[in-house]
Protein backbone atom coordinates (compact mmCIF):
# COMPACT_ATOMS: atom_id res chain seq x y z
CA UNK A 1 0.00 0.00 0.00
CA UNK A 2 0.93 3.69 -0.54
CA UNK A 3 1.07 5.23 3.06
CA UNK A 4 2.00 8.66 4.47
CA UNK A 5 3.24 8.65 8.46
CA UNK A 6 2.39 11.64 10.78
CA UNK A 7 4.23 11.52 13.91
CA UNK A 8 6.17 14.38 15.78
CA UNK A 9 8.46 11.90 17.27
CA UNK A 10 11.59 11.29 14.93
CA UNK A 11 12.70 8.11 16.43
CA UNK A 12 9.06 6.36 16.35
CA UNK A 13 8.11 8.30 12.36
CA UNK A 14 11.58 6.51 11.28
CA UNK A 15 10.94 3.28 12.90
CA UNK A 16 7.69 3.19 11.24
CA UNK A 17 8.96 4.28 8.00
CA UNK A 18 11.72 1.34 8.02
CA UNK A 19 8.77 -1.39 9.60
CA UNK A 20 6.68 -0.90 6.61
CA UNK A 21 9.39 -0.78 3.97
CA UNK A 22 10.15 -4.35 5.06
CA UNK A 23 6.69 -5.19 4.29
CA UNK A 24 6.91 -3.96 0.87
CA UNK A 25 5.04 -0.83 1.17
CA UNK A 26 6.02 2.67 -0.14
CA UNK A 27 5.62 5.13 2.21
CA UNK A 28 5.44 8.56 0.20
CA UNK A 29 6.35 10.72 3.31
CA UNK A 30 7.41 11.15 6.64
CA UNK A 31 5.73 14.13 8.28
CA UNK A 32 6.17 15.75 11.74
CA UNK A 33 3.26 18.27 12.42
CA UNK A 34 -0.48 18.23 11.08
CA UNK A 35 -0.16 20.79 8.28
CA UNK A 36 2.84 18.85 6.75
CA UNK A 37 0.09 16.13 6.69
CA UNK A 38 -2.77 17.59 5.32
CA UNK A 39 -0.11 18.88 2.71
CA UNK A 40 1.11 15.33 1.65
CA UNK A 41 -2.06 13.94 1.58
CA UNK A 42 -3.03 16.39 -1.55
CA UNK A 43 0.00 16.28 -2.96
CA UNK A 44 0.49 12.02 -3.13
CA UNK A 45 -3.55 10.35 -2.31
CA UNK A 46 -1.96 7.63 -0.46
CA UNK A 47 -4.31 4.44 0.42
CA UNK A 48 -3.45 5.05 3.97
CA UNK A 49 -2.55 7.73 6.49
CA UNK A 50 -1.08 6.52 9.87
CA UNK A 51 -1.22 9.96 12.15
CA UNK A 52 -0.49 10.77 16.30
CA UNK A 53 -3.28 12.04 17.49
CA UNK A 54 -1.41 14.66 19.31
CA UNK A 55 0.87 17.02 16.91
CA UNK A 56 2.42 20.11 17.80
CA UNK A 57 2.36 23.07 17.87
CA UNK A 58 -0.30 22.33 20.78
CA UNK A 59 -0.17 18.47 21.06
CA UNK A 60 -3.68 18.30 21.82
CA UNK A 61 -5.35 17.10 18.85
CA UNK A 62 -4.52 18.46 15.89
CA UNK A 63 -3.53 15.24 14.45
CA UNK A 64 -7.01 14.25 14.73
CA UNK A 65 -8.43 17.34 12.92
CA UNK A 66 -6.49 16.67 10.64
CA UNK A 67 -7.40 13.09 10.34
CA UNK A 68 -11.21 14.07 10.02
CA UNK A 69 -9.89 16.71 7.52
CA UNK A 70 -8.75 14.56 5.33
CA UNK A 71 -12.14 11.68 5.92
CA UNK A 72 -13.91 14.98 4.69
CA UNK A 73 -11.92 15.79 2.06
CA UNK A 74 -10.85 12.28 0.56
CA UNK A 75 -13.11 9.98 1.64
CA UNK A 76 -11.17 6.66 -0.66
CA UNK A 77 -8.34 7.66 1.66
CA UNK A 78 -7.81 4.76 4.95
CA UNK A 79 -7.17 7.00 8.11
CA UNK A 80 -5.58 5.21 11.14
CA UNK A 81 -4.31 6.72 14.20
CA UNK A 82 -2.47 6.37 16.99
CA UNK A 83 -3.02 7.36 20.90
CA UNK A 84 -1.44 7.12 23.93
CA UNK A 85 -4.43 7.03 26.13
CA UNK A 86 -7.75 5.58 25.11
CA UNK A 87 -9.46 8.89 24.41
CA UNK A 88 -13.59 7.81 23.86
CA UNK A 89 -14.34 11.11 21.89
CA UNK A 90 -11.60 10.84 19.30
CA UNK A 91 -12.67 7.11 18.92
CA UNK A 92 -16.50 8.19 18.47
CA UNK A 93 -15.43 11.24 16.62
CA UNK A 94 -13.65 9.11 13.76
CA UNK A 95 -16.36 6.48 13.79
CA UNK A 96 -18.88 8.55 12.95
CA UNK A 97 -19.95 9.15 8.97
CA UNK A 98 -19.84 12.66 7.42
CA UNK A 99 -23.71 13.20 6.51
CA UNK A 100 -22.10 15.21 3.75
CA UNK A 101 -20.43 12.21 3.04
CA UNK A 102 -21.51 9.36 0.47
CA UNK A 103 -24.68 6.82 2.17
CA UNK A 104 -24.69 3.19 1.45
CA UNK A 105 -28.49 1.63 1.27
CA UNK A 106 -28.25 -0.58 4.24
CA UNK A 107 -25.46 -2.99 4.76
CA UNK A 108 -26.59 -6.64 5.68
CA UNK A 109 -25.42 -8.60 8.52
CA UNK A 110 -22.90 -10.28 6.67
CA UNK A 111 -21.03 -6.67 5.40
CA UNK A 112 -17.81 -5.45 7.53
CA UNK A 113 -18.16 -2.21 9.52
CA UNK A 114 -16.85 0.77 7.40
CA UNK A 115 -16.78 -1.33 4.25
CA UNK A 116 -15.67 1.20 1.14
CA UNK A 117 -19.17 1.32 -0.99
CA UNK A 118 -21.25 1.45 2.22
CA UNK A 119 -20.68 5.39 2.95
CA UNK A 120 -17.74 4.80 5.75
CA UNK A 121 -14.32 4.53 4.69
CA UNK A 122 -11.55 2.94 5.89
CA UNK A 123 -10.64 3.68 9.82
CA UNK A 124 -8.63 3.09 12.53
CA UNK A 125 -7.47 3.53 16.40
CA UNK A 126 -4.76 1.90 17.61
CA UNK A 127 -2.79 2.79 21.55
CA UNK A 128 0.72 3.38 20.63
CA UNK A 129 2.09 0.36 22.71
CA UNK A 130 0.42 -1.68 20.21
CA UNK A 131 3.29 -0.20 17.31
CA UNK A 132 5.47 -2.45 18.78
CA UNK A 133 3.35 -5.75 18.44
CA UNK A 134 4.56 -5.85 14.63
CA UNK A 135 1.76 -8.06 13.33
CA UNK A 136 -1.02 -6.26 15.40
CA UNK A 137 0.21 -3.21 13.72
CA UNK A 138 0.35 -4.55 10.53
CA UNK A 139 -2.89 -6.56 10.63
CA UNK A 140 -4.86 -3.26 11.75
CA UNK A 141 -3.22 -1.28 8.40
CA UNK A 142 -4.09 -3.97 5.83
CA UNK A 143 -7.57 -3.46 7.40
CA UNK A 144 -7.67 -0.22 6.95
CA UNK A 145 -6.40 -0.11 3.86
CA UNK A 146 -9.13 -2.54 2.60
CA UNK A 147 -12.01 0.09 4.20
CA UNK A 148 -12.88 -1.70 7.05
CA UNK A 149 -12.53 -0.62 11.07
CA UNK A 150 -9.79 -1.05 13.61
CA UNK A 151 -10.23 -0.59 16.90
CA UNK A 152 -7.54 -1.29 19.74
CA UNK A 153 -9.17 -4.07 21.43
CA UNK A 154 -8.26 -2.27 25.16
CA UNK A 155 -10.41 0.83 23.40
CA UNK A 156 -12.84 -1.23 22.85
CA UNK A 157 -12.69 -2.92 26.40
CA UNK A 158 -12.93 0.43 27.69
CA UNK A 159 -15.04 1.77 26.06
CA UNK A 160 -17.67 -1.76 26.97
CA UNK A 161 -16.88 -1.20 30.56
CA UNK A 162 -18.05 3.02 30.42
CA UNK A 163 -21.09 2.09 28.48
CA UNK A 164 -22.31 -1.26 30.62
CA UNK A 165 -25.28 0.93 32.01
CA UNK A 166 -26.24 2.72 29.14
CA UNK A 167 -30.14 1.50 27.76
CA UNK A 168 -30.62 0.02 25.27
CA UNK A 169 -27.44 -1.86 25.51
CA UNK A 170 -28.33 -3.28 28.77
CA UNK A 171 -30.73 -5.48 27.07
CA UNK A 172 -28.11 -7.27 25.39
CA UNK A 173 -26.56 -10.46 26.40
CA UNK A 174 -23.39 -11.52 27.27
CA UNK A 175 -22.69 -13.31 23.90
CA UNK A 176 -24.12 -10.13 21.99
CA UNK A 177 -22.19 -7.71 23.92
CA UNK A 178 -18.83 -10.22 23.15
CA UNK A 179 -20.41 -10.19 19.41
CA UNK A 180 -20.35 -6.31 19.15
CA UNK A 181 -17.17 -5.06 20.95
CA UNK A 182 -15.50 -7.74 17.76
CA UNK A 183 -18.02 -5.22 15.31
CA UNK A 184 -16.44 -2.47 16.96
CA UNK A 185 -12.90 -3.46 16.37
CA UNK A 186 -13.86 -3.82 12.71
CA UNK A 187 -14.12 -7.96 12.34
CA UNK A 188 -15.99 -9.74 9.66
CA UNK A 189 -18.76 -12.35 11.05
CA UNK A 190 -16.20 -15.02 9.81
CA UNK A 191 -13.78 -13.34 12.25
CA UNK A 192 -15.82 -13.25 15.08
CA UNK A 193 -17.00 -16.62 14.75
CA UNK A 194 -13.16 -17.65 14.51
CA UNK A 195 -12.61 -15.52 18.04
CA UNK A 196 -15.11 -16.60 20.19
CA UNK A 197 -15.77 -20.66 18.67
CA UNK A 198 -19.23 -20.08 17.15
CA UNK A 199 -20.71 -21.05 14.31
CA UNK A 200 -21.06 -17.88 11.18
CA UNK A 201 -24.53 -18.76 11.34
CA UNK A 202 -24.46 -18.27 15.39
CA UNK A 203 -23.24 -14.90 14.42
CA UNK A 204 -25.24 -13.46 12.16
CA UNK A 205 -28.05 -14.84 14.76
CA UNK A 206 -26.42 -12.88 17.42
CA UNK A 207 -26.03 -9.36 15.01
CA UNK A 208 -29.78 -9.49 14.07
CA UNK A 209 -31.10 -9.62 17.68
CA UNK A 210 -28.33 -6.75 18.49
CA UNK A 211 -29.54 -4.76 15.47
CA UNK A 212 -33.34 -5.62 16.90
CA UNK A 213 -32.43 -4.43 20.32
CA UNK A 214 -30.94 -1.54 19.50
CA UNK A 215 -33.85 -0.08 17.25
CA UNK A 216 -32.02 -0.61 13.86
CA UNK A 217 -33.66 -3.50 11.81
CA UNK A 218 -35.22 -1.44 9.48
CA UNK A 219 -32.78 1.20 9.23
CA UNK A 220 -31.77 2.45 5.91
CA UNK A 221 -28.64 4.04 4.73
CA UNK A 222 -25.85 4.51 6.76
CA UNK A 223 -24.23 0.68 7.61
CA UNK A 224 -26.22 -0.76 10.43
CA UNK A 225 -22.98 -2.33 12.20
CA UNK A 226 -21.61 1.08 12.08
CA UNK A 227 -24.78 2.97 13.86
CA UNK A 228 -24.98 -0.07 16.11
CA UNK A 229 -20.98 0.31 17.07
CA UNK A 230 -21.49 3.97 17.13
CA UNK A 231 -24.45 3.02 19.90
CA UNK A 232 -21.93 0.79 21.58
CA UNK A 233 -19.31 4.02 21.53
CA UNK A 234 -22.15 5.40 23.67
CA UNK A 235 -22.83 8.40 21.10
Amino acid sequence: MRVILAEDSTLLREGLVRLLAEEGHEVLAAVGDAEQLLAAVEAHTPDVVVADVRMPPTHTDEGLRAALEIRRRRPEVGVLVLSQYVEKRYATELLTPDPEGPQGAGSGAGQGAGHRGAGHQGVGYLLKDRVVQVDEFLDALERVGRGRAAFDPEVVRQLLARSSRTDPLSRLTTRERDVLGEMAQGHTNASIAAHLHVSQSAVEKHINAIFDKLGLTGTTGYSRRVLAVLRYLGS
